[in-house]
């Protein structure tokens, strides 16, 4: 089973969090027992700085476990409840991002095409850069329309190390 992005809004609440390792730097989890809400890169994402969510690993295992098998090349797709928070064009972004295989990229243009909207392709890069959901809803299988390597929030050095992970270049563990 493939990650499922949930529109219920009461999964969206973000009660818990918690740091884990990777080969990327620090992860921050957050989200609450039935849903994961944010992957954050370096430093504290918005979610848990308001002081709502408290430091709990239990709710992350699956989502810690699944990230650590993918970071050693043994996972291609992730099997978790997904919860971000979004406009309904963001979202439906994000889904399309979930449909792009492993090893894969499409450009902007070819996201804005899937969704319908082919002269959307700023609009579906602005909802790719505000992607909560980093490595799991995979933002980083997006490239420029001439096959070059576009902006990252988390930088292009880990994009291009994600990349290079899913064409088979090696793991990162």
């Amino acid at each position: 089973m493939a990650a499922t992005i949930v529109t219920d809004h009461r999964l969206r609440a973000t009660t818990a969090f918690t740091v884990v390792a990777s080969p990327v730097g620090p992860l921050t989890l957050a989200g609450n027992p039935e849903a994961l809400t944010t992957i954050w890169f370096d430093g504290t994402p918005p979610s848990v700085a308001s002081g709502a969510a408290a430091e709990d690993p239990g709710p992350f295992r699956a989502a810690a476990d699944q990230l650590e098998a993918y970071f050693a090349g043994d996972r291609h797709e992730f099997d978790l409840v997904l919860a971000p928070t979004g406009t309904d064009f963001q979202v439906s972004v994000w889904q399309a991002l979930l449909e792009i295989p492993y090893g894969e990229t499409r450009s902007y243009g070819q996201l804005a095409a899937h969704l319908g909207s082919p002269g959307a392709s700023r609009a579906v890069g602005l909802a790719n850069g505000r992607n909560p959901l980093a490595i799991v809803v995979p933002c980083h299988r997006v490239i420029g329309a001439d096959g070059t390597l576009t902006g990252y929030a988390g930088g292009m050095d880990r994009k291009r190390l994600l990349l290079d992970l899913e064409a088979g270049v090696g793991s990162l563990l």
